[in-house]
């Protein structure tokens, strides 16, 4: 099970992160200078309205957003790991996907932060990032 503790060493272990409070919502989010990879994400009270009419409840416990590399990959983490990623309307269209940290191991957890991340830097940054921390299992990539 993992923590917004967690999920904080890790987005902040990578070059070029701050961490910013949201003066919307109040919550923590994690950015490069191209944009937000993760943030933590309670539920609005439309939300709420929206998941109880399609007879859905927002899960108990911390949960983040992240971004994905689009629709497909968005997809299939929901559909692999429908324990540990959800998504809601609002989120229809968009490339991110929620994380329910009591349902996502700390491995599991770097790798998507990890992959967000590398979405949110340039070419340059995340080869040289990787280069000197080649991916265990072959996911984290910088394709763009």
């Amino acid at each position: 099970m993992a923590t917004l503790d967690d999920v904080r060493v890790i987005a902040l272990g990578f070059p070029g992160v701050v961490e910013r409070v949201d003066g919307h919502r109040g919550g923590a989010s994690w950015r490069t200078p191209a944009g937000v990879f993760v943030w933590q994400r309670g539920p609005s009270s439309r939300d709420l309205e929206q998941l109880s009419a399609l007879g859905r409840e927002w899960p108990p416990g911390e949960v983040v957003g992240v971004r994905t590399d689009g629709a497909q990959v968005k997809e299939a983490l929901l559909e692999t790991y429908p324990d540990a990623f959800f998504t809601i309307p609002h989120f229809d269209g968009y490339p991110a996907v929620l994380v329910r940290l009591d349902g996502i191991d700390l491995d599991q957890l770097r790798e998507v932060i990890t992959d967000a991340w590398l979405l949110k830097v340039t070419k340059l940054v995340a080869n040289e990032w990787l280069s000197a921390h080649p991916p265990a299992g072959g996911s984290a990539r910088a394709d763009g």
